[in-house]
């Protein structure tokens, strides 16, 4: 079951969903709106390597926006910290943002029960387009979980802006272990 914008609204006040800061405006009839944070992450190197740690550059989003480029992944971030040790947590890119050609989250849009943070954004853009800081680039919806909750306590826990992955730290866990 997906939670209506009024069971959102509810639950983001008796403390089931936490997200702040909390707009009324931003709750939509079955989701709500997050928005896109000042900071962007890019990975400078020309191929990426999943066993290694990559390394990125950071830029900032200026009151004039910031023109996102074809073939480049951009990491970003939420304004909102948004979690629930009750609810599963879904991100979608919102539609109007991605009838301007922005793919948002498209690989990886399931939050973990119990972690709490700013989401980091997966953006992809089809041409180039210009984007700016506060504006609406996605949207969460909440859903209803059977079974008993183990939450959420991995390396992403409490993140503050852009998260370059770190999947290298997995592969050399498992290395580790099948040794």
């Amino acid at each position: 079951m997906i939670l209506t914008g009024p069971e959102i609204t509810a639950a983001a006040h008796d403390g089931r969903i936490r997200i702040t800061p909390f707009a009324a405006d931003q709750v939509n009839p079955n989701s709500y709106n997050v928005c896109l944070g000042p900071t962007l992450i890019t990975y400078t190197g020309t191929v990426l390597d999943a066993q290694r740690p990559n390394a990125t550059r950071e830029t900032s989003i200026g009151s004039d926006g910031y023109i996102l480029q074809p073939g480049e992944l951009y990491l970003g971030h939420t304004i909102e910290e948004v979690g629930s040790n009750t609810f599963v947590p879904l991100l979608f890119g919102r539609s109007s943002v991605g009838r301007l050609g922005l793919f948002v989250e498209i690989t990886a849009p399931i939050g973990d029960i119990g972690f709490h943070g700013q989401w980091t954004l997966m953006l992809t853009p089809i041409r180039p387009l210009r984007v700016y800081a506060g504006m609406a680039v996605g949207q969460i919806m909440f859903f209803v979980s059977t079974g008993a909750i183990d939450r959420y306590r991995g390396k992403y826990q409490a993140a503050t802006g852009p998260q370059p992955s770190t999947y290298w730290r997995d592969l050399a866990r498992l290395r580790a272990v099948a040794s």
